[in-house]
């Protein structure tokens, strides 16, 4: 499963970065290969101010090796060692009427001391995070979530749409980050339910996203915008940094397992204001946008 998963994230990785540099039409993703002392690596792709994306990464990453300390003490086991891999992505565009978007699919597996498997799990998922509020885009964003759940259990869209709200939330600000999506984790081999049916859905989800966002970007891109707007999209983006250092898994596990720290803060946008005790004007279009973070909305 592992080498099948793998193989899966290299293709997506590919399909991915090109589509988007098509979009873009004038920056390219730098590719960036590095390697795990401890075992393992990756290949981190990202771009930089382009006509449309102000800075974004593709990253694929593959650890293994002793499991660390801190995820002993997690998983409450004393020794083992572990494999890990995914696509992790974040795009920020530059007009503010474009959302950023964040994807990542992953894949782990825990051995005992023979190298038996003794845990394997999928996790992932995909959300959006608007500056400005276009229901249609929600819809749009949340409909391509759907129609991938639905094709495996009528039940997978409003279970993991619900984890998403609950997840990207910052509770110290009580807001979410954004107007959610999917996501989920530790999907293991269940009764009636194998691990290649998890593999099938993962891969679903996966092969949704440039469908659930490309849309959405050719929509906005050519809006015009003024100071005001950026300036609106660099204090939401102090939001998103928040999140990310604060409450994010996938930041922490990154640091918890020697992961290579430029990869795992390529997430954070490139410019960001944190003005103090900042409220947009009531009625305004940015306070629209405060309004659908403050409860979460289904959206299909």
């Amino acid at each position: 499963m592992k080498e099948q998963f793998y193989a899966y994230i290299q293709e997506l990785q590919d399909t991915i970065t090109s589509k988007l540099e098509a979009i873009d039409g004038k920056a390219k993703f730098q590719e960036d290969l590095w390697k795990r002392a401890e075992g393992g690596g990756g290949r981190t792709r990202v771009i930089e101010n382009g006509n449309i994306f102000e800075k974004g990464g593709v990253n694929i990453s593959k650890v293994f090796g002793e499991l660390p300390e801190a995820l002993r003490k997690q998983f409450g086991v004393e020794s083992g060692d572990f494999f890990a891999c995914g696509l992790s992505l974040v795009i920020h565009p530059k007009n503010p009427f474009v959302p950023t978007v964040h994807a990542n699919w992953r894949y782990f597996e825990m051995y005992d001391g023979e190298g038996n498997i003794v845990t394997q799990w999928f996790g992932g998922g995909q959300d959006l995070t608007p500056y400005y509020l276009f229901e249609e885009d929600a819809k749009h964003f949340h409909t391509v979530c759907k129609e991938a759940c639905d094709k495996h259990h009528p039940d997978f869209y409003p279970k993991f749409k619900e984890t998403c709200d609950n997840y990207f939330w910052n509770a110290h600000r009580n807001e979410a980050r954004g107007l959610g999506g999917l996501f989920f984790d530790y999907l293991k081999e269940t009764e009636g339910v194998s691990m290649q049916d998890r593999y099938d859905f993962v891969t679903e989800v996966g092969n949704s996203f440039l469908n659930s966002y490309v849309p959405i970007v050719e929509r906005r891109k050519d809006i015009e915008y003024t100071q005001e707007h950026k300036d609106w999209q660099e204090v939401r983006r102090g939001r998103y940094v928040e999140f990310n250092l604060v409450h994010d898994r996938g930041t922490l596990f990154g640091l918890k397992t020697n992961g290579r720290i430029e990869s795992i803060l390529m997430s954070l946008p490139p410019t960001v204001q944190w003005k103090y005790n900042h409220h947009p004007e009531e009625g305004s279009e940015e306070a629209k946008l405060l309004e659908v973070l403050a409860k979460p909305k289904n959206w299909v």
